[in-house]
């Protein structure tokens, strides 16, 4: 390519401190740098956004009062710069993830404080959100009395096939699966249960659709699950820690990524504030442990592997710095390029889709 090679990227983030909103980013591949970090939505607590597989829509969760959902933005393919569509508020804490649906005519939020999952009709058309369709509330606890006292919804996103939509409950230790219907109804499918206490988080699955990563937040494991595509059933393999034996400090997962090749799996640990990598076998799906790298902050809540694979960026939310790693598609591990680029309290960070 003769012009530098080029990735629009945005962040979201607490609304304490300085922060703005949402801001975007630019990763220049030839520099190998980020650059022209500039808020574009000034809402209050972003802390996750997600993108239309079409590029058209960003997708952010919103707290306003006494009240919480999901707002709804144009975004501008030339510029990176955001214009509001709309949003759909409910009453209480706002949701902490949200996602999109391959048609972009479906939004799903996980809401951590409530418990609960929403849908939401999306308009194709304009990218409008309607209101919620469809509220699930979960019941039960688990065995840690500070952090299971109640059902804590931490992730709600859609199977590859979109045939079910997955559910990852941090305070019950479950991972349930539903249908979900043209209308936006759940139904329950399936219901897996982690070991108690595990305390699970995200979910990413493999490219082959088979395997399915699960990061605990308590226990900071990865699960290793097979799926059954035909019944949205889930089944351990494997856990595998994800920081040293000898770390007795708080630790609290967070994000897990699996690279485009099925090859790899990354892991981020808040408190030891490394990101894991673990290689992935082919035959097994489980995973075998490479290393770990410092992400140079405070409490990395999210990370990202840029369209290329070649780069890693990660947001720590205590320092505000979003960091650029290099990654080595050979062997998985990452080198550290820079880590001066601030974003106050970065929770999210996601890419526009190639």
């Amino acid at each position: 390519m003769s012009h530098s090679q080029t990735f629009t990227g945005y962040v979201g983030t607490y609304t304490k401190g300085s922060s703005e909103g949402v801001y975007t980013f630019t990763l220049d591949v030839a520099a190998k740098k980020l650059k022209d970090v500039r808020p574009v939505a000034n809402i209050d607590n972003p802390t996750y956004v997600n993108i239309s597989k079409n590029n058209q829509y960003l997708y952010a969760v919103v707290k306003e009062g006494d009240q919480g959902g999901v707002a709804a933005y144009t975004i501008d393919s030339h510029s990176g710069d955001l214009t509001f569509i709309n949003k759909q508020l409910l009453e209480g804490a706002s949701p902490c993830y949200v996602s999109i649906n391959q048609g972009n005519d479906m939004v799903l939020t996980a809401n951590y404080h409530k418990g609960t999952v929403e849908s939401y009709a999306a308009s194709s058309e304009n990218g409008a959100v309607e209101p919620a369709s469809s509220i699930v509330e979960h019941t039960g606890k688990g065995p840690n009395k500070e952090r299971q006292e109640k059902p804590h919804v931490h992730y709600a996103d859609f199977t590859p096939d979109e045939k079910y939509a997955v559910v990852v409950d941090l305070g019950t230790d479950q991972i349930v699966t539903y249908t979900v219907d043209t209308d936006g109804k759940l139904t329950e499918a399936s219901r897996f249960s982690t070991a108690p206490g595990a305390g699970p988080r995200h979910l990413t699955f493999h490219p082959n659709g088979k395997y399915a990563y699960v990061m605990t937040e308590l226990s900071s494991e990865v699960l290793v699950l097979s799926y059954n595509d035909q019944d949205g059933s889930f089944t351990q393999l494997q856990a595998i820690s994800t920081i040293p034996a000898d770390f007795k400090e708080n630790n609290q997962g967070s994000a897990i990524h699996l690279s485009k090749d099925g090859r790899f799996v990354y892991a981020g640990n808040r408190g030891h504030d490394t990101i894991a990598v673990f290689q992935v076998h082919e035959d097994s799906g489980q995973l075998t442990f490479v290393e770990w790298t410092s992400t140079e902050g405070n409490w990395p809540r999210d990370f990202v592997l840029d369209p290329t694979e070649q780069f890693v960026i990660a947001s720590n939310q205590e320092t505000g710095n979003l960091v650029l790693f290099e990654r080595s598609s050979e062997t998985g591990k990452l080198t550290l390029l820079d880590s001066s680029v601030d974003v106050p309290y970065a929770v999210c960070v996601k890419f526009l889709n190639q």
